[in-house]
C-alpha cells in the first residue's frame, strides 16, 4: 500500500488559526505567536498539512459527505440522514447540514489563507518549495471554495488571513468566487512549480494534473464548454495517467494511488479515517436504487428494455460488468459469503464501492469511524468523460469525443458507443456513462443540477427492489438548486442576507 501523506495533529500547530496577543517581548516557551511560529520550514509543512487535513473533515469528504451526495441523487437512498429531510422537501436553513458543510469550507479556506498570507516570514525556506506549497495551498483553496460556490451560490470572498473583520463580511456572488477559484488555479498552474508526480511520503500532494482536472471540473460546471476541453486535454497531455485495468481494484485498498488517481484524500489508521465501511455495509446508510441498477446497459451495449439478450428471470446477467463491480444483489457473494435477505433489506441493494470488502473473501467487520480508504476526488477516467462531453458541447462529436468516451467503456468491457451519432444523442450516452461510471463517488448529484434535470428525475415515488414505495421525493424548482445559507451563519453575520430565494432566513 502506498505511504500516505503524514498529517500532522499538534493543537499548538494550529493556534494561529485563532490569533493571539503578544503581551511580553519574549517568545512564550508554550505555544506560538505569529511572529515566531512561521521561521522554520517544518513549521510551514506542518501549516500546509494542516490545510489538507481540513479535507478529512465529515462534510467535506470523511464519512457524511460523500454519501449524503450520493443519496440526494437518483442513485441512492439514506433512510435518516438530512439529505433525507432534502429528498423529501423538508429541509430549512436551519438543517445542520448547510451549517456544517459551509463551516468546514471556510476552516479549509481559512487555513489556507493562513499560510498563503504568512508564507514569506520563513525566510529560510527554499525558493523552489515555497513556490510549490504556495501553488498547493491555492489549489486546496480553490476546492474549498467550488463547495461554496456550487452547493450555496456565494459567500464571503476571503484570502487574507484570519481577522475579526471578517466576521462581518457580506457574501460576493456566484460568479465573484468563481473568479478567485479559477484564479488560484491559474496561479497553481504556472509552469515548473508542481511536479506531475511525487513518490514516497509526498505521494498525494498536488500535482499538475490535479489543478488542470480541477479546473476542468470547474469550467465544465460553469457550462463554459470549450475552454473544460481545452484544460481536460491538458491533463490527458501530461502522459501521466492511465485507466487502471480493473475497475473494481481500483479501489481496492492496496491499489490507493494507482496510475488513475489523480487526487484523493488521504486517510489512514487510526489517526485519520472515516466510517466510509460500516456506513455502507452494516448500517446501510446509503444504498443503491433500483432506477441506477435498472440503468447498467446489457453487455451488448443497450438498455435492457432495447436488449435482445437481457433476460427477466436473470435480471443481473450479461449486463454491464461494472453493475456487480459496483453493487452488491440479493443471493451474490459478498465478504465471503452469500449476502442474505436480512442484510438487504431497505432497497435490495448494497455498495461495494468504497469499502475494503471483496466478493470472495472475508474481512472482519471495520468499526464505525476505523475505515482509511482513500476518497478519489479526482481521476481519470472522469477527465476522459470530462472531455468528451464538453467537447461534444462545444464542437459537437467529433474523433476525440469517440475516442475517450470508448477508452472507459473498453476498460469496462463495454462495447463501443455506436458511430455516427447526432449531438444530442452523444449527449444521452455521454450522461449515460457519467452515471454508471462515476456510481457512488458524490458527482451525480452535480451533474443532474448543472443539468438542468432535477426536478425530472428526482420528483415521485422511489422503491424497493421488490417494486414497495420506500418513500416520496419533492425537489422545488427552482428553490432547490440552491442550497440556504445557514441561519446560524445569518444570526452570526447578518450581512450574509439576502438569503437565496424560497428560503427563510
Amino acid at each position: 500500500m502506498m505511504n500516505k501523506i503524514k498529517l500532522i495533529s499538534i493543537v499548538s500547530v494550529f493556534f494561529f488559526f485563532y490569533g493571539c496577543s503578544d503581551f511580553l517581548n519574549t517568545e512564550p516557551a508554550d505555544r506560538f505567536s505569529q511572529d515566531t511560529y512561521w521561521l522554520t520550514p517544518e513549521r510551514v509543512l506542518a501549516a500546509l498539512n494542516g490545510v489538507y487535513n481540513a479535507l478529512t473533515t465529515s462534510n467535506m469528504y470523511g464519512t457524511q459527505m460523500p454519501m449524503f451526495m450520493e443519496c440526494l441523487s437518483p442513485n441512492a437512498y439514506h433512510y435518516n440522514g438530512d439529505d433525507n429531510l432534502m429528498t423529501r422537501g423538508l429541509h430549512t436553513a436551519s438543517t445542520p447540514l448547510f451549517l456544517y458543510t459551509w463551516n468546514q469550507a471556510y476552516q479549509g479556506i481559512g487555513r489556507a489563507n493562513n499560510l498563503l498570507g504568512n508564507i514569506d516570514r520563513a525566510t529560510s525556506l527554499n525558493e523552489s518549495l515555497k513556490a510549490r506549497y504556495i501553488a498547493e495551498a491555492k489549489f486546496l483553496r480553490a476546492l474549498f471554495y467550488s463547495h461554496i460556490w456550487y452547493l450555496f451560490g456565494g459567500g464571503p470572498l476571503i484570502t487574507e488571513p484570519t481577522s475579526v473583520d471578517q466576521a462581518t463580511l457580506p457574501r460576493n456572488s456566484a460568479d465573484e468566487i468563481l473568479a478567485q477559484i479559477l484564479k488560484d488555479l491559474d496561479d497553481a498552474s504556472k509552469p515548473n512549480v508542481l511536479p506531475k508526480s511525487y513518490s514516497g511520503a509526498d505521494k498525494g500532494r498536488v500535482t499538475i494534473g490535479a489543478v488542470l482536472a480541477l479546473k476542468a471540473r470547474i469550467l465544465l460546471y460553469a457550462g463554459r464548454f470549450a475552454e473544460a476541453a481545452a484544460a481536460a486535454k491538458q491533463v490527458i497531455d501530461l502522459n501521466v495517467y492511465a485507466l487502471f485495468p480493473d475497475y473494481q481494484g481500483l479501489f481496492y485498498l492496496e491499489n490507493e494511488g494507482n496510475s488513475e488517481v489523480i487526487f484523493d484524500v488521504q486517510f489512514l489508521y487510526p489517526k485519520f479515517c472515516t466510517g466510509y465501511d460500516i456506513q455502507l455495509y452494516d448500517y446501510q446508510s446509503c444504498v443503491p436504487l433500483p432506477d441506477l441498477v435498472k440503468d447498467y446497459y446489457d453487455k451488448d451495449g443497450v438498455p435492457i428494455d432495447k436488449s435482445t439478450i437481457y433476460n427477466p428471470a436473470k435480471p443481473y446477467e450479461n449486463r454491464d460488468p461494472r453493475l456487480k463491480k459496483t453493487i452488491v444483489t440479493r443471493g451474490t457473494m459478498f465478504n465471503g459469503n452469500v449476502v442474505p435477505e436480512a442484510n438487504i433489506n431497505r432497497t435490495g441493494y448494497l455498495f461495494k464501492k468504497y469499502t475494503v470488502y471483496k466478493d470472495s473473501t472475508h474481512i472482519p467487520s471495520i468499526t464505525d469511524g476505523n475505515s482509511e480508504l482513500n476518497f478519489i476526488v479526482l481521476r481519470y477516467a472522469d477527465v476522459l468523460l470530462m472531455y468528451a462531453e464538453a467537447q461534444n458541447e462545444a464542437s459537437g462529436p467529433d474523433d476525440g469525443v469517440y475516442q475517450y468516451l470508448n477508452l472507459v467503456r473498453k476498460r469496462a468491457g463495454m462495447p463501443n458507443v455506436t458511430p455516427g451519432l447526432s449531438k444530442d444523442d452523444l449527449r444521452k450516452e455521454i450522461r449515460h456513462e457519467r452515471r454508471i461510471e462515476l456510481a457512488n463517488e458524490a458527482l451525480y448529484y452535480y451533474d443532474i443540477r448543472r443539468w438542468g434535470i432535477v426536478q425530472d428525475v428526482m420528483n415521485g415515488n422511489i422503491y424497493q427492489e421488490n417494486g414497495a414505495v420506500i418513500e416520496l421525493r419533492v425537489f422545488e424548482n427552482p428553490r432547490d438548486y440552491l442550497w440556504p445559507v445557514p441561519s446560524q451563519a445569518i444570526q452570526r453575520n447578518p450581512n450574509l442576507v439576502p438569503q437565496n430565494p424560497g428560503y427563510n432566513l
